[in-house]
């Protein structure tokens, strides 16, 4: 099992910003697999995991954005409620709570989710013995 890295963007709540930060990652074909946007107030974080993290993360950062990246847990679940309760509640009875998480559909019956834990270890534990592979 393996964590991967994922891209956070501070931006101001404007019109046009996720455009701005798209342009920059189609100009060079990176491909976006999942993203999300919080928004507080006047300012806004865009999450993203692509397809090429490193290269992402310099072109986002040369284009004057302010990026970060966090280690993240990527897996793919059915696209049904009761994929989600089965990893939810495993890692919840497991002592690991989940921090934020966001999903993509990835295929007409799967989802991509991805998870940020307090405890990636102990998430892989208990995601095998769900019989949950991570997605690199």
């Amino acid at each position: 099992m393996e964590l991967i890295k994922q891209i956070s963007i501070f931006v101001e709540n404007q019109p046009g910003a996720l455009a701005k930060i798209a342009k920059v990652l189609s100009s060079d074909g990176i491909e976006i697999r999942a993203f999300t946007i919080a928004e507080s107030g006047e300012f806004g974080i865009v999450r993203l995991v692509v397809d090429d993290y490193e290269q992402a993360y310099f072109l986002l950062f040369d284009a004057g954005f302010t990026v970060s990246s966090q280690d993240v847990i990527g897996i793919e679940i059915d696209n049904t409620t009761d994929s989600l309760f089965r990893v939810a509640s495993a890692l919840g009875d497991g002592g690991v709570n989940i921090s934020y998480a966001y999903a993509f559909v990835n295929a007409p019956k799967k989802t991509l989710l991805i998870l940020r834990v307090n405890n990636n270890e102990a998430a892989f534990d208990i995601l095998k013995k769900l019989g949950i592979e991570t997605v690199p």
